[in-house]
């Protein structure tokens, strides 16, 4: 339905309740005469009875919960008063011509003492309840949609892959790994688990390679002969004894490669086996 054709609709029930309010305004303003109402305030009577109506009906639309269900109810009792209202003048033609007896609106007395209680509590209950609708209205606050929040909350809490940003990863760049002609050192690093706190809405990207290192800022290493090595490893392992001859404490001393540190072990235990051996013949 476009914007036209919903004012011409509420245009129509507008139309609708003055004339439906203008009937019963004429009763009304009969009942309260009836019942001892000068004529301001019979006037004004019927606006105290359909005008909560309209107040309560307001307020339903607006509140939620135990208060729209206390606005219905007012909205039900006041509609329901209305009507028996509307019922007795229709009954009794005398009031409209101002020839029945004053505060009587029946015959009998138990009868006439309850439409009487009626009629005249229907003010003091739209101040009541008028007062406690107008508060409920000022002070609601429109509840929090929570899929509004729980989308607002996933959004700030998904990452960037979440969110459909691609996230570029480049590779190191095979320049940057060539080899280089000095004598390579090994370094075993035990594994250590490290747990660092990253915010779910970051995301680490690598670092992309910048290239190859100029050679002008490589630390310079000379590059050992196996002879110097060997020459080394003598001079390191000469209070050494035969069981500390291991691969792993000679890499460490001389900071090598497994590989050299294995050969120069076998070398040095050849060498001190050829030693004992030469000084088993001599003595």
């Amino acid at each position: 339905m476009n914007r036209k054709a919903k004012a011409a609709l509420v245009c129509a029930l507008v139309v609708v309740v003055a004339m439906a309010f203008r009937v019963s305004w004429n009763a009304l303003r009969d009942i309260a005469k009836a019942i001892g109402a000068d004529d301001v305030a019979a006037t004004l009577y019927p606006f105290v009875v359909d005008g909560l109506m309209a107040l309560a009906l307001v307020a339903a639309l607006v509140l939620v919960g135990t208060d729209r269900r206390f606005a219905l109810r007012v909205l039900a009792g006041y509609t329901l008063a209305s009507l028996v209202l509307n019922y007795v003048h229709g009954l009794l033609p005398e009031l409209h011509g101002e020839s029945i007896g004053w505060s009587r609106l029946a015959d009998g007395n138990l009868t006439n003492w309850a439409l009487v209680l009626l009629a005249t509590s229907l003010p003091v209950g739209s101040i009541y309840f008028g007062s406690d609708l107008v508060a409920k209205v000022l002070h609601h606050r429109p509840p929090i949609e929570p899929n509004v929040q729980e989308s607002t909350q996933t959004d700030v809490n998904r990452s960037m892959d979440e969110l459909g940003e691609p996230v570029v990863e480049e590779g190191p760049d095979p320049a940057a790994f060539e080899p280089v002609p000095v004598d390579v050192v090994d370094v075993v690093v035990d594994p250590v688990e490290v747990r660092v706190p990253v915010a779910a809405a970051e995301v680490v990207r690598p670092r992309r390679a910048t290239g190859r290192v100029p050679e002008v800022a490589r630390s310079a290493r000379p590059v050992r002969t196996p002879e110097e090595l060997l020459a080394e490893a003598r001079s390191i392992t000469e209070a050494w004894s035969i069981e500390d001859l291991t691969g792993e404490r000679i890499r460490k001393a001389l900071r090598t490669s497994p590989a050299k540190a294995r050969m120069l072990r076998e070398t040095l235990k050849a060498e001190r086996a050829a030693n004992a051996t030469a000084e088993a013949v001599a003595g």
